[in-house]
């Protein structure tokens, strides 16, 4: 069983309670399937300027999260037909992503639920 943080985009928190993505983990499908099993730890709210996001990872680390995984929303976006890669909430999340891995020390995935088709996710580990 794998203990698993989310953070999700500030400008999607009010419209999305994560449904998909929590439903998404709970099944180990989606940017979850290469578990064997998945347990919620914790969710935090990225803010635009992500000062505190490192420190927000280092407190879910704290409560035993082994992997944060990023919403799918920071970097793609929906269409009538699905979703697509670009245009999410985050003009560039991977320098983030790339940072909390190197300075929590903790396996960082770009993705939950929702994913683009074709997309694999992009692992730091």
């Amino acid at each position: 069983m794998t203990h698993i943080g989310i953070i999700r985009c500030e400008k999607n928190m009010d419209r999305c309670p994560l449904t998909n993505c929590l439903r998404s983990l709970e099944e180990t499908r989606e940017a979850f399937s290469g578990y064997d099993g998945c347990r919620i730890v914790g969710v935090f709210t990225c803010r635009c300027e992500a000062d505190r996001t490192v420190d927000l990872a280092r407190i879910l680390k704290s409560k035993g999260a082994e992997a944060i995984h990023f919403c799918t929303c920071a970097f793609a976006h929906k269409e009538p037909d699905g979703w697509v890669l670009g245009g999410g909430f985050c003009e560039n999340p991977d320098p983030l992503l790339r940072r909390i891995h190197e300075e929590v020390g903790i396996v960082c995935v770009k993705g939950t639920a929702h994913l683009p088709r074709g997309y694999e996710p992009q692992t730091w580990a």
